[in-house]
């Protein structure tokens, strides 16, 4: 019985990805006041995780050239995320450490 539930749980999980696109998702890495990386290149569709690995800090990942309002924190264990439909180039800062430890990356999005 738990063996058919595992089985049908990845089933869905196979199946939801296929309905999806199967659309890639890259990690970016918060930690120790920087982006790992800071700097990457994915493809248009594509969704960008931001994930935060810190013990106590919170980051953003805040995109103002696009209008964006400061603020979207998220804490440790937490994660953003955001799709790019778009070809171009996007910079990004954690807003609350972009002044005191330069925190920015970059996401070079691609047809």
């Amino acid at each position: 019985m738990f063996r058919s539930r595992i089985i049908l749980l990845v089933w869905l999980f196979v199946a939801q990805q296929v309905v999806a696109g199967g659309d890639e998702v890259v990690t970016v890495i918060a930690k120790d006041y920087k982006f790992q990386p800071e700097e990457i290149t994915v493809k248009v569709g594509t969704t960008v995780r931001w994930e935060n690995h810190e013990k106590r800090q919170y980051h953003s990942a805040w995109f103002e050239v696009l209008g964006e309002e400061p603020g979207d924190y998220f804490f440790p264990g937490d994660i953003r995320e955001r799709t790019f439909e778009k070809a171009g180039t996007y910079h990004y800062v954690c807003e609350p450490h972009q002044e005191s430890h330069q925190m920015k990356g970059v996401v070079h999005v691609v047809e």
